[in-house]
């Protein structure tokens, strides 16, 4: 019987003899680092080339019935593991670090696991909210396919959707699952924030053989957990700043001003119904943005950031578009260009306008 970690003894020594430039990093993880390991339980590498050369040392094997998996991460996806931006988070922060090319790599590694232990909050919660908007699209596939008792199909949606979700849970609890699916229920459980009935609708939707009950469950497991993010996200504002936030946003968008009223001129209605609908939204989301200090959640129902700009008084563009009468629509953007620049003028924004090229240059010349 053979130890596993004479395995990875190997690999190292052939990597330092036959391609020590091309291989920047070399660690393992999973269950022999954390001290959960089994005897069939195998052993998982990952290393960081350095060349384009370094990728092909990546192998697949077995020995004595365990399997091994050697494989490659390029530096721009160990960075977005350390980011949050992908789901095992924990390969990076949690792996024992077997061989470094020199210091310079090894401290760009160390200084990847520095950054997952101080995270962005919001960076974290704008990530959990991308995971439930990828849960949506499973529950519209089962809502879809609602009555008809496909058991392998529901269940395989149901596990996206519970995936999703207790992804996004760890990431409103500011931290990454560290166990593989299964073995990270004890954590789970745990999060200081999570629905009060997740016990319950982890259990259905596992075990379960009633595909109407795993529907079920899952829309209320994913909207419980919006509910969730959105009490997070709320707890970050800290006040309206037009100054900071606001910055800009006229002289980037004055252009869909443009467009739209030369649309509505020109009577060339598809033109006016996209930029009308969208003009409404970026401005609602930008006020919105400005008031708290963070974007809105889109999964929020009723467009609830939308209050913001009907309460400042602008104008209604999406109820104006009227494909017959583009006359009301043209006269409200008109408005609506007049009534925002005022308003957040008066919020301290500057705009940065000139009259001519040679004003212009001559901004230039004083900000040098």
């Amino acid at each position: 019987m053979f130890h596993v970690f004479d395995v990875s003894s190997a690999l190292v020594s052939h990597i330092e003899q036959h391609c020590p430039d091309d291989i920047a990093i070399v660690a393992c993880y999973g269950s022999y680092v954390q001290g959960t390991a089994n005897p069939k339980s195998d052993l998982d590498f990952f290393f960081i080339p350095a060349t384009s050369d370094g990728y092909r040392a990546s192998i697949q094997f077995i020995i004595d019935g365990i399997s091994f998996d050697f494989w490659p991460i390029g530096w721009d996806r160990a960075e977005r593991m350390a980011n949050y931006e992908e789901s095992n988070t924990s390969i990076i922060a949690d792996c024992r670090l077997l061989y470094a090319r020199s210091d310079a790599d090894r401290e760009r590694f160390y200084q990847l696991q520095e950054k997952i232990k101080n995270p962005s909050g919001l960076n974290l919660l704008d990530r959990a909210e991308t995971e439930l908007q990828r849960a949506y699209v499973h529950l519209y596939k089962m809502r879809s396919t609602s009555g008809r008792e496909n058991l392998a199909f529901f269940r395989i949606e149901s596990q996206e959707v519970l995936t999703k979700v207790l992804y996004s849970l760890a990431l409103i609890n500011g931290t990454y699952l560290r166990k593989g699916w299964g073995k990270n229920m004890d954590q789970i459980l745990n999060f200081e924030i999570r629905p009060a009935r997740l016990a319950d609708y982890i259990h259905t939707l596992v075990h379960s053989n009633s595909c109407q009950e795993m529907q079920v469950n899952g829309e209320e497991l994913v909207q419980e957990t919006v509910e969730l993010l959105v009490q997070q996200k709320e707890s970050y504002t800290n006040g309206p700043s037009y100054t900071d936030r606001m910055r800009g946003f006229y002289e980037e968008f004055k252009g869909i001003f443009n467009k739209l009223t030369e649309a509505c001129e020109k009577k060339d209605r598809d033109t006016a119904y996209f930029w009308s609908v969208s003009l409404q939204d970026i401005i609602a989301k930008f006020l919105y943005y400005s008031e708290r200090g963070y974007w809105p959640v889109e999964l929020e129902p009723n467009l609830v950031y939308q209050d913001i700009y009907v309460k400042a008084g602008f104008p209604n563009l999406v109820d104006l578009f009227d494909a017959q009468n583009l006359l009301p629509l043209e006269r409200a953007v008109q408005q609506l260009e007049s009534k925002f620049r005022e308003h957040i003028v008066a919020r301290g924004v500057e705009i940065l306008e000139f009259h001519s090229v040679e004003q212009f240059r001559e901004f230039l010349h004083t900000r040098a």
